[in-house]
């Protein structure tokens, strides 16, 4: 059995880029735990895998034409899925 670091990640964009956002986050294996509204943003709290966001600056700047930000910490460790894992 393998273990990979999942991460609760705090991604704050304009309401626009909402759905856009949420969509990546789901082609990246993440769970979206909660949206907030906080003025005129949005934060979308989320849980994923560390192997999936490794490079998340890029992907938030392109999709949010560089107006999102995140932050994220570790959270708990799960069993990698099988179809990931190698044999």
């Amino acid at each position: 059995m393998m273990l990979e670091p999942i991460m609760t990640i705090k991604i704050s964009i304009p309401e626009r880029y909402s759905g856009d956002v949420m969509n990546d986050m789901n082609t990246k294996r993440g769970r979206v735990l909660g949206i907030d509204k906080q003025g005129a943003r949005t934060v979308i709290t989320a849980s994923v895998p560390l192997a999936e966001v490794q490079k998340y600056a890029a992907d938030l700047r392109s999709i949010t034409q560089g107006r999102g930000v995140y932050s994220m910490e570790i959270d708990h460790y799960e069993e990698v899925p099988s179809y990931i894992a190698p044999a």
